[in-house]
């Protein structure tokens, strides 16, 4: 197949975070400071990002604003012409740093909720104080006149608070919300008995979700993420693996998504070693799952297969115990009998504690 450029790259810049989220998407051993990217390395790695096509930057983490030098690499990609998207928990900002970010040509920020309100917040992130200085942090937000993104991951525990994350995203003049359903990779993984929504809920979130989007249409744009667990069609990771988007871990490997290194018998090239536009046309890791060839029945033969691509690789590798397998969020997988039975079991589990994501090293 004809491999188009890359349009976007998410440059995960740090996995050190001062939130403990259980749904945390960083793998779960995490990238020591030592190992990060240096300013110049990440720098460098922005014009190659570049030139090889990308348009779209998105600044993540861990949390981004542990990194001292937050500031001068915004001003470096924005030097390369590239559109940066700071994704933030707001933990860390402060108001001149912000206006520092400003001044540097930071386009967008998208700022996460945890909950609602303080109690959840603080219970979900494992930071006390969180939600008070993220609802400081949105002021300022508003006051500067960032473009801004509000990010709500939904679960068992908060579900029931969707109705007011609308309404706290047009409270806070945001241009858009994402609504995402936990997706169970890395942190997630090991919380799946305190995070799996119910059936019900999953129902209840699609309604409010379409209901807002009459309601609030010309207001506020909503992107929706659905429970995986509880679909009947996967979605389309990452557009298609290797073929819209790349992502970089704090140490230079260069991932075709943010959970690929759970797939260990693929080789992952580091922007130290290789250029981007070397590992993004020739990485095996990028080439093994691009396009549908590797694909099994049924997706060879379904309708579906240039839509979805058969879903996700690390949800197939998570649940089938294979990268190459059918999503088993399909109804035509052979294991999505499984799929339902892990829900229903997950979301059935009353009394389980909840396992926070650990600090990087």
């Amino acid at each position: 197949m004809k491999v188009p450029a890359p349009l976007a790259m998410l440059a995960e810049l740090t996995h050190r975070c001062p939130l403990s989220c259980p749904y945390c998407s960083n793998p779960v051993e995490l990238a020591a400071r030592s190992g990060e990217l240096t300013t110049e390395e990440w720098i460098s790695t922005f014009k190659q990002a570049a030139d090889l096509g990308v348009l779209q930057l998105h600044l993540s983490g861990g949390e981004p604003a542990t990194r001292r030098d937050l500031t001068e690499l915004v001003k470096g990609a924005r030097d390369a012409g590239l559109y940066t998207n700071l994704i933030t928990s707001g933990i860390g900002l402060t108001e001149k740093r912000m206006q520092e970010l400003d001044a540097a040509g930071l386009d967008h920020i998208q700022l996460s909720l945890q909950g609602t309100d303080a109690e959840m917040a603080d219970r979900i992130g494992g930071y006390r104080g969180g939600y008070d200085r993220k609802m400081q942090v949105a002021g300022w937000i508003k006051d500067i006149g960032f473009p801004l993104t509000l990010n709500a991951v939904l679960h068992r525990q908060n579900l029931h608070q969707l109705p007011r994350a609308l309404e706290m995203a047009v409270e806070m003049g945001a241009r858009r919300i994402e609504v995402a359903i936990v997706q169970f990779y890395g942190w997630a993984m090991l919380n799946r008995n305190v995070l799996m929504p119910t059936r019900e809920q999953a129902k209840e979130a699609e309604r409010i979700v379409a209901q807002a989007r009459e309601d609030l249409k010309g207001t506020l744009v909503i992107d929706f993420v659905p429970a995986d667990y509880h679909s009947d069609y996967p979605k389309r990771c990452m557009g298609g693996w290797g073929t819209t988007g790349l992502n970089i871990a704090p140490d230079g490997q260069v991932l075709p998504c943010h959970a690929a290194q759970t797939i260990k018998h693929l080789n992952f090239e580091n922007v130290r070693d290789k250029l981007l536009a070397d590992i993004w046309y020739q990485s095996d890791a990028f080439k093994t799952y691009r396009g549908t060839d590797f694909l099994p029945e049924p997706c060879q033969s379904c309708d579906r297969k240039k839509i979805d691509f058969g879903g996700c690789r690390c949800q197939a590798l998570a649940v089938a115990g294979d990268a190459s397998a059918t999503d088993p969020v399909c109804v035509k997988s052979p294991f999505n009998e499984e799929m339902r039975a892990l829900a229903e079991d997950f979301s059935a589990e009353e009394t389980a504690e909840i396992t926070y994501r650990t600090a990087a090293g």
